[in-house]
């Protein structure tokens, strides 16, 4: 069995990979927890001054994948609770990271994907990438992400996006201020990695832990009430029956009629 994840160090550069490229790098309970423990790794090492998330594949990340999402419809309401907050923790964990994470996008970041590719510090995609959030079209909710997305964009872009479910381009990802730059597919590594050398030679690393809390405690004070609410919000609404019929049919592979 391949690894989940992919995970070096070259010149102060931790590397993390998301390696199921057979399962569209979707999530998995194993994933997100190992995923968690890559990054707090990489906060850890005193070798580490920036990190690169990026995947394997032609996908970033697809979402939850299929066992999950059949999992997530039998589990307990207090089975869902602990999920949630392992999600909560991986996003939580990337966004107080105290080393600056750059996303490296080379193809789809879809759901919990989306939530994972915006939420880095900066974030670098290829044109062809699409973005979003498809939940509600499977009876299910963005809860966690949202309590991100929403500082990231406007109140306006976000409702735009959560309620279609639409898939967006990476333009208009970068428009709506969820990413920071798109180059090539033959472009983007070299630029990620010059723009990650770039900071570790000419910042101090204090400083950006720094100026991260500062932001992240400034603009987003209520962050933690929010993701709170989240969490429950997550639980419940694995329990409707909207949730159960739209997961079924994804399952089946049938067109889910609303």
């Amino acid at each position: 069995m391949n690894e989940l994840l992919l995970y070096s160090v070259e010149e102060r550069i931790a590397t993390i990979s998301l390696n199921r490229p057979e399962k569209r790098n979707a999530f998995s309970p194993e994933l997100v927890s190992e995923l968690t423990q890559a990054l707090l790794r990489a906060a850890e090492d005193e070798q580490v001054k920036v990190v690169i998330l990026k995947a394997e594949g032609s996908v970033f990340s697809a979402g939850a994948d299929l066992a999950y999402l059949q999992e997530l419809s039998d589990n307990t309401f207090e089975e869902n609770v602990r999920d949630s907050e392992n999600l909560r923790k991986l996003f939580t964990t990337l966004y107080y990271l105290p080393k600056v994470v750059i996303a490296q996008v080379e193809g789809h970041a879809i759901a919990g994907g989306c939530g994972l590719a915006t939420i880095c510090d900066l974030t670098f995609a290829v044109p062809e990438a699409l973005f979003g959030y498809t939940e509600v079209k499977l009876g299910f909710v963005p809860a966690i992400v949202s309590c991100f997305l929403v500082r990231q964009t406007s109140e306006t872009i976000a409702k735009q996006i959560l309620l279609s479910g639409d898939l967006f381009t990476a333009g208009e990802a970068l428009a709506y201020n969820l990413i920071n730059y798109i180059y090539p597919k033959d472009e983007i590594e070299n630029e990620v990695r010059k723009y990650a050398l770039k900071l570790c030679s000419e910042t101090s690393g204090n400083s950006l832990m720094i100026t991260k809390q500062l932001i992240g405690q400034t603009t987003n004070p209520g962050l933690e009430k929010s993701l709170n609410i989240a969490v429950q919000l997550n639980a419940r609404v694995r329990e409707s029956e909207d949730f159960k019929k739209g997961i079924a049919a994804f399952l089946q592979k049938e067109q889910i009629k609303w």
